[in-house]
């Protein structure tokens, strides 16, 4: 490929005037690596000072970049220190980075990748939390877009200006990926072709999760599991913080407060609950405790830049922590998962996984030592930092699979790096229970989704202080329709379980938690979407159309999937996209509640939705219920995804993939199933409830949907 040298340069001296140490580096090497994805190699890359720890695996070359290519960057070193950057189209808006404070559009930002426990957001004024995500996506006016992946874990910052992208690094040169392609959404998949995509999840994890720092005895866990069921507030999981563990020991258990895990955990499967709980990297040094001993005598601790193990501050005081680079460490790791599992958890939690350690930095120093091994080189903490929780939690999703090789593992993380979606969820960290961070929450949730995340959302309710009512009952009314929906407090503040602020907003709470399990269907069938192209489940409203600027900055509303638009009832002016948008109810009275978002169906399309259960161990499909809302011809489409909603059993054939259609003629509209893949029916010749949504008037009618179901208007 040739450039041209005297543009290059020119480019060159306009972004790094200011840096007067800079020194350009050639691009040595260029590959279409994908359709629309070129990987560009700086003269002097050597893998084995900047692995690739955000690639699902090596790319390979299919053919030469076209001729008309005109994203190419500008590599540079600075005082020995690699960067890079790359002009950027009149007009263009940008997107991503993954877990950050402010705007949803990133023009005129700075972030910087070096994850850090940041609590409130409030660590160098928010511009560097729990992870990293060295990625940029831009939207031309035209709706065309494209991605850029800066491939490095080193401790970066990553500025977006409105006329350039500026990556700079504390560490040596990194390969770029640059994807060009028709739309938002087909960058993310192209995205998606080079760092992977989440794995299905179990079922149950889509449900509500209710937790705190922390519950403090199996009686307290107990007595909010019976709640919940008396006040039929729908919930799956309930979560253990790290008051269960004795003095704080990762992997035990307070012999006075949890003396019998198997025997809690099977309590709570009776009543039709998930047990998630919490283990840490950080393990105490304690030379009778056997998590400590066992890592000992492996040789398993990070080390210090002279040889010794490193002592950081942690939660049980002094504490070592695993190297994760080691492959037979985190071999070791996987393996503590064994005995743990076998008492009957369901989901493990990493926290405090930056990792948080005490002392001046926070974390580990800079010149810890990481000894690496199979395709990870030796390297310091620099390198490693930004990928130890990211490394983590690939040891725990391979320990936690092998103990229950049958079962979906579910981790939440809270620290991560690009990729890392392809081990754990993740959730916005420990947010402020307040207004501000409540409107926060969307704009970061939706531009995880944009960064390869698509399973996140925050701590409902606000996790640091003590939270209102009001504040409480807003952010359930659209929380519940994020991705991830957890409830959680910290220790200290008051109480935040959908009860605990009186009646009436207990009973909007439980509305909007019914909402989403009435809408599970229609989740499930988005996170299956998710795990096979990459696709957003929360999404930005200019998704629905990539060249309306207008849409380009909103941050109030957003998309479930492309079919579903969802406006928090605190929303100001709010900009919708164009076209029908019907407003529709799924609970009796949930149109007039004043803590409920307000949901609308895109015109042309079909949504399938269930009934209120209080958890998914219970039958959705009775019945199985379509909200059908016509295009201007009067036709509609629509798909459902389901399966065992547990084990392996989709991956040979065992679900149903179901598109259905709807067709106006005359003054009626039929409905049917179009078409169906899969061993399984999950359908079948029950009863389905259609529901189609005109000009504001819902118009219903049931049968068989192997027949066609007729709904006169």
């Amino acid at each position: 490929m040739k450039y041209c040298s005297n543009l290059i340069l020119l480019l060159f001296l306009l972004i790094n005037s200011f840096h007067l140490n800079a020194k350009p580096v050639s691009i040595g090497k260029s590959n279409l690596v994908g359709k629309g994805i070129v990987e560009f190699i700086p003269v002097g890359f050597d893998q084995t000072k900047t692995p690739s720890l955000i690639l699902k695996e090596e790319p390979v070359s299919i053919g030469n970049v076209p001729g008309e290519w005109s994203l190419v960057p500008i590599f540079s070193t600075i005082n020995g220190k690699a960067n890079a950057s790359i002009n950027v189209p009149a007009n263009t808006s940008l997107y991503g980075g993954g877990e950050v404070t402010g705007p949803l559009l990133r023009n005129g930002k700075t972030i910087k990748l070096w994850n850090t426990d940041s609590g409130a957001y409030g660590v160098d004024n928010g511009s560097r939390l729990y992870q990293s995500h060295p990625w940029v996506m831009g939207v031309r006016p035209d709706g065309t877009s494209f991605g850029i992946i800066f491939d490095s874990s080193w401790k970066a910052e990553l500025t977006t200006n409105s006329d350039s992208i500026y990556f700079k690094t504390e560490g040596a040169l990194f390969r770029m990926y640059i994807i060009d392609r028709e739309s938002p959404q087909a960058v993310l998949k192209g995205l998606a072709e080079l760092i992977g995509t989440i794995q299905m999840p179990p079922r149950w994890s889509l449900g509500y999760h209710q937790c705190r720092f922390s519950y403090g005895s199996e009686e307290r866990v107990n007595e909010i599991a019976d709640t919940m069921r008396l006040k039929k507030i729908p919930c799956d999981a309930l979560w253990m913080d790290i008051d269960y563990m004795d003095g704080y020991r990762i992997f035990t258990f307070n012999p006075k407060t949890f003396p019998d895990p198997r025997a809690l955990n099977d309590a709570l499967r009776t009543k039709g609950f998930h047990s998630v709980w919490m283990i840490d990297p950080g393990a105490k040094v304690d030379e009778n405790y056997s998590v400590y001993k066992s890592g000992t005598e492996k040789d398993v601790w990070v080390k210090t830049i002279d040889g010794a193990m490193f002592k950081g501050v942690a939660w049980p005081g002094d504490a070592a922590f695993p190297d994760y680079t080691q492959p037979r460490v985190r071999e070791w790791w996987a393996n503590l998962y064994k005995d743990f599992m076998a008492k009957g958890m369901d989901g493990i939690w990493n926290d405090v996984n930056e990792p948080s350690v005490g002392g001046d930095l926070q974390t580990m120093p800079y010149d810890n030592v990481h000894l690496g091994g199979g395709n990870l080189p030796k390297g310091s903490h620099l390198l490693y930092h930004n990928a130890y929780g990211r490394l983590m939690v690939e040891a725990s999703r391979d320990g936690i699979l092998a103990a229950n090789p049958e079962k979906r593992p579910f981790i939440l993380t809270r620290s991560n790096l690009l990729g890392g979606q392809r081990y754990a969820a993740t959730w916005t960290g420990d947010n402020w229970a307040g207004w501000d961070h409540l409107k926060l929450s969307i704009p970061m949730s939706i531009t995880l989704g944009l960064s390869g995340q698509p399973y996140s959302g925050p701590d409902i309710g606000g996790f640091l202080n003590n939270t209102t009512p009001e504040v409480f009952a807003n952010w359930i009314g659209f929380g519940s329709l994020m991705p991830f929906a957890r409830g959680h407090a910290c220790a200290g503040t008051n109480n935040k379980e959908p009860w605990a602020f009186g009646p009436e907003i207990e009973n909007s709470s439980r509305m909007a938690l019914e909402r989403r399990y009435r809408l599970l269907p229609y989740y499930y069938t988005l996170f299956h979407d998710a795990y096979k192209t990459g696709l957003p489940i929360m999404a930005p409203v200019f998704f629905a159309d990539p060249s309306d600027a207008s849409l380009r900055t909103e941050q109030q509303s957003f998309l479930v999937g492309k079919d579903m638009l969802v406006v928090p009832k605190w929303a100001e002016n709010p900009i919708s996209p164009k076209g029908i948008w019907e407003e529709f109810s799924l609970i009796d009275g949930d149109l007039a509640d004043k803590y409920q978002a307000i949901i609308k169906i895109r015109g042309g399309a079909i949504i399938p939705a269930g009934k209120v259960i209080q958890n998914t161990n219970e039958k959705s499909f009775e019945p199985l219920t379509l909200i059908v809302c016509p295009d201007a011809n009067g036709n509609a489409s629509g798909e459902m995804y389901w399966d065992a909603g547990e084990g392996w059993a989709f991956e040979c054939g065992e679900y149903g993939l179901y598109r259905f259609s709807a067709t106006r003629t005359g003054n009626e509209i039929t409905v049917k199933i179009a078409e169906k893949e899969g061993k399984t029916d999950y359908i079948g010749k029950n009863a389905v409830q259609v529901k189609v949504l005109v000009s504001g008037k819902v118009y219903q009618a049931s049968g068989s949907l192997n027949k066609g179901i007729v709904v006169k208007l």
